[in-house]
């Protein structure tokens, strides 16, 4: 019997409490404030299957407003081992401040996402035309010019990555 991850009623009151403030400034600013470059640390599937790899090599680059929006892309190998790229816009949601610096934020970002091609293409919902609508959530923390997320894709599995702010 399929059982709901325990996660999944968190990630959902979470994304409801962050719509309630996302389009507070709309439209969003044409300003830049900081540039993101990310890569991925590590990557586990909830139901590992023996075609699923687990290095994804992701290298991303968001560029980031003063109002917490962002625009982005990324390439990556996804689950199967094809070259993958994700555009994708969103936004960052506070959450919480130390005196030390320490920011903890949730972001959410959509976007298409390309890749999932041949025996592979029906992994993904949406994608007959090999480009699909995606949407990812994540949690992450920031120290100075140092950030982590830990990324949700779907029910799939997760990713935590790491970058550095210019």
């Amino acid at each position: 019997m399929f059982r709901s991850p325990p996660w999944r009623g968190w990630l959902a009151g979470l994304l409801f409490s962050m719509s309630a403030t996302a389009f507070s400034d709309w439209p969003p600013s044409l300003e830049w404030d900081h540039t993101l470059v990310q890569t991925s640390l590590y990557t586990r599937h909830f139901s590992p299957d023996p075609e699923h790899t687990n290095q994804q090599d992701l290298v991303s680059i968001e560029l980031h407003n003063p109002n917490h929006w962002l625009a982005g892309g990324a390439w990556f190998k996804n689950s199967f081992d094809q070259p993958s790229w994700y555009f994708y816009a969103g936004r960052e949601f506070p959450l919480w401040q130390t005196d030390q610096g320490i920011n903890v934020r949730a972001k959410l970002t959509g976007g298409l996402l390309h890749g999932y091609q041949g025996e592979y293409r029906d992994k993904i919902p949406l994608n007959h035309l090999e480009t699909a609508p995606a949407a990812l959530p994540s949690i992450g923390i920031q120290w100075g010019q140092v950030e982590s997320d830990l990324i949700i894709f779907g029910a799939a599995g997760m990713m935590i990555t790491a970058g550095v702010r210019f």
